[in-house]
């Protein structure tokens, strides 16, 4: 037998042996790195009158220990505890401010209703009517900055929802590249798998996965994605990207849409629903906003519209100094409609109705393009479509639904659709009518100027339910609004507790098929020396057998 050869075989199968080691150790703290092991067997044996004699060791590979199952577990839960961790940022900041029971609405609600108080017992005070018409201008302005504060996140949420879909983006190119790299690799003459390579994608995916939820389709060696419902970003080596635009329903608001290739061979792009949005920052962005984000500002407009509604028709009952019928004390902006120029009109006329959701109404065409009715669904809830029918008699067409009343202009066109927001944008709009102290009607009708009656009913607004439906005052409007937001922080705080125990022990369980062990490889890395030394050995025998038989000649 040729010893030198098996000795050389040996040598080289401890050489790849160490080097792997020492490519394990190298690798130890890189995010995404699977530890490899060389893959030997025995290079087999020879038949000879004593029996098969065996010819040595050879390399086979070099394999990674990689569990798919185990990888795509703690993709999808860092996914999702990515998105956890976005929505507990944002809601974190409005829990603070709404909260807070020593400055904001709170306080300022309580410090109002009392001036009020002091009017009624003493409503010849003009020091007590000054101070009411100062609370009265501090909640106003409270109201009004809360409401400023949630519009400046709104617009944070773009500017983030923006910074996301570009790294997405870039994401996607990465990892076709490495698609690419991967498939021209295992296309060469080597039989072996690029194990660096399929490593870096797959922690290209993982980090991808905590931008935005993905689903991976693995063909031909390349991994192709989508999001949402299907949607394709990555086929093949077709790119195709996400794009932050502009809300057909809301163009104050930044949705995400997908480029698709047109007939001409353009791309556009289209707007994807944002439920379809889930997972990773951007889904837990786009999920604070469409559940606490929208709902707190709507409720706060209700609350705004309310407070104005049920104050103004009690001081307009009344009296003010001079003997006069009260005005209104405050006012508020209008119901929200896009497009506003034409075609539907909302008005609020029943605060008590309002529920603090948004619609959307469209027209219902007939196959000969006649009109046929309207349809209005509720876009908070999902609740309808309520079928507004047409009425010949009524010009214009009106219809009544939860404190708002739609009044339709002529001749709609197919594709046309309105949003509404009631109470969207009315907490910007509060105001504080009255600027004279003595035109506040404090007095009851024929009892004189001087008295405090009517004043007494306007401070008993703030336990006189008059808004859901009567069932809630001002004051327990607000308190729902905290309660809502505390609870919705609560429960996202004890989700991202769970899901982070989860992360942990599923990436331990990957760690212990995929990590390094440190130990285990100054173990390996001394064993394979002493393999390489012990071959080595039999490389010198070889030599001196060889020498031997030279010298018998």
């Amino acid at each position: 037998m040729n010893l030198a050869k098996m000795g050389l075989g040996a040598m080289n199968a401890a050489q790849y042996k160490l080097t792997t080691a020492a490519h394990n150790v190298n690798n130890s703290a890189v995010e995404g790195y699977n530890r490899q092991t060389v893959l030997t067997q025995t290079a087999g044996a020879k038949a000879t009158g004593a029996g098969y004699v065996g010819r040595g060791v050879q390399t086979v590979t070099v394999n990674r220990s990689y569990d798919n199952f185990l990888f795509t577990q703690l993709v999808q839960a860092e996914g999702q505890g990515a998105a956890l961790k976005s929505y507990s940022t944002e809601i974190s900041q409005v829990d603070t401010l709404f909260a807070d029971r020593t400055v904001g609405i709170s306080p300022a609600i309580e410090r109002f209703f009392a001036s009020v108080n002091a009017v009624a017992s003493e409503p010849a005070d003009p020091a007590a009517r000054e101070e009411m018409l100062g609370q009265a201008n501090n909640l106003a302005s409270q109201i009004r900055e809360t409401d400023a504060f949630l519009n400046r996140q709104r617009e944070n949420l773009n500017t983030q929802i923006t910074t996301v879909v570009d790294q997405v983006n870039s994401y996607l190119e990465r990892i076709n590249d490495a698609n690419q790299q991967i498939v021209k690799a295992r296309a060469s003459a080597s039989p072996h798998e690029p194990n660096d390579l399929l490593d870096q994608r797959d922690q290209l995916l993982k980090e991808l996965n905590q931008l935005v939820g993905v689903k991976v389709y693995e063909q031909e060696g390349r991994f192709n994605l989508s999001i949402g419902n299907g949607q394709v970003v990555l086929s093949g080596s077709e790119v195709y990207h996400l794009k932050a635009m502009r809300s057909e329903d809301d163009p104050s608001r930044l949705v995400v849409g997908i480029t698709q290739p047109t007939p001409t061979g353009e791309r556009v792009a289209i707007e994807m629903k944002e439920s379809y949005i889930s997972g990773g920052q951007l889904g837990g962005l786009i999920s604070y906003r469409k559940d606490v984000l929208d709902d707190v500002q709507n409720n706060l407009g209700r609350l705004a519209v309310g407070l104005a509604s049920a104050f103004n028709k009690v001081h307009g009952e009344g009296y003010d100094l001079a003997g006069a019928q009260g005005g209104d004390f405050f006012s508020v902006g209008s119901a929200k409609v896009i497009p506003s120029n034409s075609g539907v009109t909302a008005e609020i006329t029943d605060a008590d109705g309002l529920t603090g959701h948004d619609y959307r109404i469209k027209p219902i065409f007939d196959e000969g393009g006649s009109l046929q009715r309207y349809e209005l669904t509720n876009v908070s809830t999902g609740a309808g479509p309520f079928q507004i029918a047409l009425d010949d008699d009524a010009d214009p067409l009106t219809f009544s639904h939860e404190g708002l009343t739609f009044t339709f202009g002529t001749d709609p066109k197919p594709g046309d659709s309105w949003a509404i927001q009631p109470t969207r944008q009315a907490a910007a709009s509060l105001q504080v009518e009255i600027t004279d102290p003595s035109a506040i009607a404090a007095a009851a009708a024929d009892t004189g100027t001087a008295n405090g009656e009517n004043a007494l009913e306007l401070a008993q607004l703030q336990f006189t339910k008059t808004l859901g439906g009567k069932t809630m005052s001002v004051t327990e409007a607000f308190s729902q609004i905290v309660n809502k937001i505390g609870v919705s922080s609560q429960q996202n705080s004890t989700a991202l507790k769970a899901q982070q125990s989860l992360i942990n022990q599923t990436y331990a369980a990957q760690q212990q098929v995929s990590g390094v062990n440190l130990n285990e490889e100054y173990v390996n890395i001394e064993n394979a020396l002493e393999m390489f030394r012990a071959a080595s050995k039999m490389v010198e025998v070889s030599g001196s057998m060889f020498d031997t038989l030279l010298n018998l000649r």
